[in-house]
């Protein structure tokens, strides 16, 4: 292993650990989700109002449900005896790994959930401990357990309790699995009772895995099933039961031989223990589920080199087809608890499966292109399992399992109008954490160079590594160099990045040539080439001379300096955007509900009826970029009134928008709270914006708007994004003071995505 893998993976273990350190430690929380200000509130909340529902489920034991959290949560419980790829380290050490399985169980399907780690490996033991707490919950996912024990822990606990319950090791591999392969049959134009399969691996996975394949038609006899000594058949001594299921009346004893012939191979195993030749060994069309992870039984890149046919998916987030848990476990529990599913049963299983197989076959949306930074996505060999940022696994895999549960006859309660169904689980995930991940990861998919200012402060230097660890970015830093490298060996931050100091003698090129440049831009403005020449060695016009000449492909300044003085410099060198009359700014808040933008925050005082059309547009389009449908709310202190002066100007500009741009979701003067309110939207009928709330607000002056989004990022209650520049040719945005390393994060990852979007539309 060479040095800098060793550097890599020291600075990427580091920053694991910082992770988890970071107050307020671990991954997951609990907060209150009712009102606790008052006396009145608490002697509701505890003593002696908590009385009233005790009795009720006392004497109405389904009441629990009614009164409690218990629908809405999930005990994620290991005792450490197999995780991921770690082995029996024990249930301590597995605590940061349910933890993370919760926070999943979170963001993916607003599930709460409890981590457990019961240090007990006596399998009786373990099921009386996990039946004692069920009562608390109103699911329960169990983890990380070693086979064969785990066979006989969910078995009994199924048959013993009466909520949903599930080994996702075994089963969430299963499902997700299960529908690549009805999607890679149909594309290799096969059929399911006709193929031979070769499973290597005998584990709990494996074993789940090939049961469902089972359930969906292929036939035992064409299974030859592989553990670490070979193929499992007639001749083997000493199998365990559930190897037995999978005996082979064959002489065939090598995997090397058992794949010879076959048209599926799926492997549960360990890396690169499938060969080319054993690859082209396969059937036509040969389908290849290497699944182990970090390396594959085959690498991606070596089965593609060796069969044009070949259908493929790996464990992995960078090969086409990944199979993922998470595309199943969250909805599956998602659907289970909103019916008070007694269990999860095959029914549901085969639900959710055909969900998720159908769903890779629809049209896919904008939105989750975008995700991915592709240009197009469409079923086929490329594309057979959905992708985990797409937003409608919770509606369609929710509702197929939920609907299994009451057919099946294993639901306590029915869903009588789906349609309905399937609002509130949008409503659900109001909270659009994704967002973010989402641009990441487009940002990953074709980085660009970012120039950051003020690359001496710590919080920069810090963004910096997370943008060059992430991938998210090339980042460039700008400032004194020596002091820059002494703050990187003060702070430990070990970056091999280039730093730009516009005073050092290895600009001198770059600063005769942006002399010439600014000059040239400036002198009919009141500059002249002795002022040119000392305004290129300060980085306020530096970095966006860098950006004019394409030494980089975005610019992130401020942090340190007053907005405005930051910002005259990039208006003096970057030109508007065609057809931009005056630029402005906007702010992405991400809250508890989904995410609201905010214009202009940052740079036009007083704007005209004129102006508020201009940015109303320019905010439209920013926000289409992100793949959210923008709907506009035109900002006042009066609904629909007019009576104001400032009311006044905001209806005007309405009437503007109304006329020039028919289809655009715009509607105002209207009250911020009226806005964001389908209920109160519903008493102005005649409204474009209609009864759905809006996402963008233009406010009708800058204090407004600046107080506004201060206000929401000092109390911390929501996620600030910005300023984001709008109306420029290239992409600049600038921080605000004392921005978090999140922040510039977040706005170098805007900057990636600009820069991506001018490279498209070139």
């Amino acid at each position: 292993m060479s040095s800098k893998t060793n550097r890599d993976e020291a600075k990427f273990n580091q920053a694991a650990l910082d992770y988890h350190k970071a107050e307020p430690k671990g991954k997951i929380e609990v907060i209150p989700s009712k009102p606790h200000s008052s006396q009145r509130d608490l002697s509701l909340a505890y003593s002696p109002g908590v009385a009233v529902p005790c009795m009720e489920i006392h004497n109405k034991p389904e009441t629990v449900y009614d009164y409690t959290g218990k629908g809405n949560l999930v005990a994620v419980i290991s005792n450490g005896t197999a995780v991921l790829g770690l082995g029996d380290i024990g249930a301590e050490a597995s605590k940061p790994v349910m933890e993370g399985k919760g926070l999943l169980f979170k963001i993916f399907a607003d599930i709460n959930v409890f981590d457990i780690e019961i240090n007990e490996k006596d399998p009786e033991k373990f099921i009386q401990i996990v039946k004692g707490i069920a009562p608390t919950f109103g699911g329960i996912n169990l983890e990380d357990i070693k086979a064969p024990e785990a066979f006989y822990i969910e078995q009994k606990l199924k048959e013993e309790l009466d909520i949903p319950l599930m080994h996702d090791d075994q089963h969430g591999t299963a499902i997700i699995s299960a529908a690549a392969l009805i999607n890679s049959l149909q594309i290799a134009n096969k059929k399911i009772e006709d193929v031979k399969m070769v499973v290597n691996g005998a584990g709990a996975a494996a074993i789940a895995c090939t049961n469902l394949y089972i359930s969906l038609g292929l036939k035992r006899e064409n299974i030859l099933m592989c553990d670490s000594k070979g193929v499992i058949n007639h001749k083997r001594e000493n199998l365990t039961p559930e190897k037995i299921d999978f005996v082979a009346k064959t002489d065939i004893d090598t995997l090397e031989d058992a794949v010879k012939g076959s048209d599926v191979f799926v492997g549960l195993s360990k890396g690169n223990v499938m060969t080319a030749e054993m690859l082209s060994s396969m059937n036509e069309n040969p389908i290849v589920f290497a699944l182990a992870n970090p390396d594959p039984e085959i690498a991606y890149d070596l089965a593609i080199a060796t069969r044009k046919d070949v259908i493929m998916a790996t464990g992995r987030s960078d090969f086409p087809n990944q199979v993922n848990n998470v595309l199943g476990f969250p909805y599956i529990f998602r659907g289970a608890l909103d019916v008070q599913a007694k269990g999860i049963n095959e029914e549901m299983k085969l639900a959710a499966v055909h969900a998720i197989a159908d769903l890779a076959k629809e049209p896919v949306p904008e939105a989750v292109i975008l995700a991915y930074n592709l240009k197009s996505l469409q079923f086929g060999r490329e594309y057979f399992i959905p992708k985990p940022f797409d937003n409608r696994l919770i509606t369609k895999v929710s509702c197929a399992v939920a609907k299994a549960a009451i057919e099946s006859g294993i639901a306590r309660k029915t869903i009588a109008d789906f349609n309905e169904y399937e609002n509130q689980l949008l409503d659900r995930m109001g909270r659009d954490e994704k967002l973010v991940r989402m641009m990441q990861n487009r940002a990953k998919a074709n980085p660009k160079r970012i120039t950051l200012g003020n690359a001496e402060e710590y919080n920069v230097l810090k963004a910096a590594q997370i943008l060059y660890e992430e991938g998210i970015a090339h980042p460039i830093l700008l400032g004194d160099k020596k002091y820059i490298k002494e703050q990187m060996e003060r702070f430990g931050i070990q970056l091999d990045l280039p730093i730009v100091d516009p005073s050092d003698d290895d600009q001198k090129e770059n600063r005769k040539k942006y002399r010439e440049t600014l000059w040239k831009l400036r002198q009919r403005k009141g500059m002249n080439e002795y002022k040119a020449k000392r305004y290129v060695r300060q980085r306020d016009y530096f970095g966006p001379l860098m950006l004019k000449h394409g030494d980089t492909d975005g610019l992130i300044v401020g942090f340190s300096k007053n907005y405005t003085s930051v910002l005259r410099p990039v208006l003096e060198v970057i030109e508007k955007d065609k057809g931009v009359d005056k630029v402005a700014a906007m702010m992405m808040i991400l809250s508890e509900k989904k995410p609201i933008f905010f214009a202009d925050t940052s740079i036009n005082q007083n704007p005209t009826a004129e102006d508020l059309v201009n940015i109303a547009k320019m905010a439209e389009f920013t926000v289409k970029s992100f793949a959210i449908e923008p709907r506009i709310a035109m900002l006042g202190f009066e609904n629909f009134a007019a009576i104001s002066e400032t009311s006044k100007k905001v209806a005007k500009a309405v009437n503007i928008l109304h006329e020039k741009y028919p289809k655009m979701v715009v509607d105002g003067e209207i009250q911020p709270d009226f806005a964001m309110n389908a209920d109160h939207l519903s008493d102005y009928p005649f409204s474009k914006l209609g009864t759905t709330p809006a996402n963008t607000f233009i406010f009708p002056n800058l204090e407004s708007a600046n107080l506004s989004y201060k206000i929401i990022r000092g109390m911390k209650v929501a996620q600030v994004i910005g300023p984001i520049l709008m109306g420029l040719k290239q992409p600049v945005h600038v921080l605000q003071m004392r921005s978090s390393v999140d922040e510039i994060v977040n706005l170098a990852t805007v900057a990636v995505l600009d820069a991506q979007r001018r490279e498209a539309k070139k």
